[in-house]
């Protein structure tokens, strides 16, 4: 199936693995590259040496297309860029809306960018800068989420931006991929439904506990950063939300001090992320601290296997999830789902 998507990304279907961080590693991205569609690594959580080993093992696995997903707010954004640019890779993902800088210097070097949006003006900024398509997520979708459903952002940001769009928030199947394209999409990113097949890293408990998962069990909380998040409701997000203001404080501490040590960033620079993370939002320190370090509380549940310890970020998909398909029967699937699905939808009756 060939779209605006595909020809952009250099990929067979149009169909996007997000860059899920503990989650979109190499094992995951290079076996969505070799299922034919766009696999993101998840750089966040790595030093910039990891992240170079970490292209070097995808391009190991798989000759297909790649990307890479950035923090443009990272203190070492510019660095990660240019290590894109050296090792080759096809696209750079963005969390959030990236300097026109740093999408001037990613063109310029051949790479697509294609950054994570999620409310109209931010797409149009971004595309007025030189973004070669948008990802746009509804509040269906996993991790920091906004307010508009999907079905009503997508159609606006269609009509809004001359570049090539992707859904994102709600998809699981091929009958969303066939709904994404009817809105004008180019296609679809999904992050839940990769996070649940077999060649994800994800301990198996933790797989359990999403399969279990209704759709009730997938909330909305501003307790762990005192922004909006989707994860499924655990031990550790109902005692953030009973947890008074020094108890939170501690929790966040201790969080920076192991990120700090994992990702090699001093605490000038955790600062410095922090102050940009904390700029135009009402947020408390220790809000900010659990912000800048939500990287470890993932860890937890998406490495260590900590169902009660840790947050597990997840798409109201989970609720309707019951398997764990390869990546390659997954992406079969979808695709042989969303063919059937239009020409059942465009056949003479």
């Amino acid at each position: 199936m060939e779209t605006a998507l595909t020809r952009l990304a250099g990929v067979r279907h149009p169909v996007v693995q997000t860059g899920m961080g503990w989650v979109a590693g190499p094992r995951l991205v290079s076996a969505t590259a070799n299922a034919g569609a766009l696999g993101i690594l998840a750089s966040a959580t790595m030093t910039p040496g990891r992240l170079r080993e970490a292209v070097r093992e995808v391009k190991a696995r798989t000759d297909a297309p790649f990307g890479v997903n950035l923090r443009a707010d990272a203190a070492d954004a510019g660095d990660r860029v240019r290590i894109l640019i050296e090792e080759g890779v096809r696209v750079a993902s963005f969390a959030l809306a990236p300097s026109r800088e740093l999408i001037g210097e990613l063109k310029e070097a051949g790479v697509v960018v294609m950054p994570t949006v999620g409310a109209r003006r931010h797409a149009e900024k971004v595309a007025a800068w030189g973004a070669d398509a948008v990802l746009v997520q509804g509040s269906e979708g996993g991790g920091h989420t906004g307010e508009v459903a999907t079905t009503v952002l997508l159609p606006q940001v269609v009509d809004a931006v001359p570049v090539p769009v992707v859904a994102a928030g709600g998809f699981f199947d091929g009958r969303g991929l066939a709904a994404a394209l009817a809105y004008g999409a180019a296609g679809v990113a999904m992050g839940t439904r990769f996070l649940l097949t077999s060649d994800s890293t994800v301990p198996d408990a933790v797989k359990a506990r999403y399969l279990a998962a209704t759709v009730r069990d997938v909330t909305v909380t501003r307790a762990v950063d005192g922004l909006p998040h989707r994860m499924l409701r655990t031990e550790l997000v109902a005692a953030l939300e009973e947890a008074g203001r020094a108890g939170a404080l501690v929790r966040a501490v201790r969080a920076a001090a192991g990120f700090r040590r994992l990702s090699g960033l001093t605490w000038r620079q955790l600062a410095r992320d922090g102050l940009a993370l904390k700029h135009g939002k009402d947020l408390s320190w220790s809000q900010v601290l659990l912000a800048a370090n939500t990287p470890m509380l993932l860890k937890s549940a998406m490495v260590d296997g900590c169902t009660d310890l840790g947050v597990m970020a997840s798409g109201q998909v989970a609720g309707v999830i019951d398997d764990l398909p390869s990546c390659a029967e997954l992406v079969e699937r979808i695709m042989e789902e969303a063919a059937e699905t239009l020409r059942r939808l465009t056949a003479v009756r």
